[in-house]
């Protein structure tokens, strides 16, 4: 299965960024794991602070990918843009979150991806990316 992780803005500095709620691994070290975990799969991985960047990457996805994993960042709760792509395309995409976004500020609690999204993961921390790669390979 050819599927590809989609990271917004700020998911650049895991490891860093608010330890307390996201951890203090990479993202770059986590998805060596994630390769070396799920070897029979081809895992790709794109990464931007830019939100028409993030489009761009979920257009060129489609028809090349058998998935989508997306963690639009704060995007989430502010890009009709992005989720008109998700809308647009026929891969299919769970909605990720490291946090449990709905433990978080009111403004975390809208989503413009979940609606179009195949499903959402939220609050297991990195382990979330696990079970996007999980569900789809046990479709």
């Amino acid at each position: 299965m050819k599927l590809i992780i989609i990271n917004g803005p700020n998911l650049n500095l895991l490891g860093k960024r608010q330890p307390d709620i996201y951890g203090n691994q990479s993202f770059t070290e986590f998805f060596t794991t994630l390769q070396f975990r799920f070897k029979n799969s081809e895992l790709a991985y794109f990464q931007s602070n830019i939100e028409g960047e993030i489009i761009t990457k979920i257009q060129e996805a489609d028809q090349e990918y058998d998935g989508i994993i997306l963690n639009a960042g704060a995007y989430t709760h502010t890009s009709i843009g992005i989720g008109d792509a998700i809308k647009a395309i026929s891969t299919e995409v769970i909605e990720v979150h490291i946090s449990n976004t709905f433990g978080r500020e009111e403004f975390r609690h809208q989503s413009y991806i979940s609606p179009n999204a195949k499903g959402v993961i939220l609050g297991f921390g990195l382990q979330s990316y696990v079970l996007a790669i999980q569900s789809f390979l046990n479709q």
